[in-house]
């Protein structure tokens, strides 16, 4: 499954963005899709993550803010991310799993990956 990640961008503290993740001649229905994000020096971190029915659980850093969801039809996962604070500033990566539920906030347990798109916000 090739992934493409795209909608990073600079904004200001308190702004939103959304980010879309799409693959190319391959359907998203069989996977759990997840989004990470990797700041620099750091560890990739678990944002959030989407089940095929709908589903979804977030990390506790980004709930009430963001929103995952995928269109199946369009072999496309979205992540809709509302006031946004410096900390959020990262390369922002979605993933496909077939990984249990319970283990889908582990990075390692992601067979595919995008290649990322990154997020700045200022003070």
């Amino acid at each position: 499954v090739q992934l493409q990640a795209c909608g990073g961008g600079l904004v200001q503290a308190g702004g939103s963005l959304r980010l879309s993740c799409a693959t190319s001649g391959r359907t998203i229905r069989p996977y759990k899709m997840g989004w990470f994000r990797q700041a620099p020096g750091k560890e990739r971190e678990f944002v959030a993550v989407v089940a095929s029915g709908g589903g979804a659980y977030y990390a506790d850093s980004v709930k009430g803010r963001f929103t995952i969801s995928r269109d199946n039809s369009k072999n496309a996962v979205y992540l809709q991310m509302n006031s946004l604070k410096p900390e959020d500033t990262a390369t922002y990566f979605c993933g496909a799993t077939t990984v249990v539920w319970s283990a889908a906030d582990r990075a390692e347990h992601y067979n595919y990956w995008g290649q990322g798109t990154l997020v700045t916000v200022s003070s």
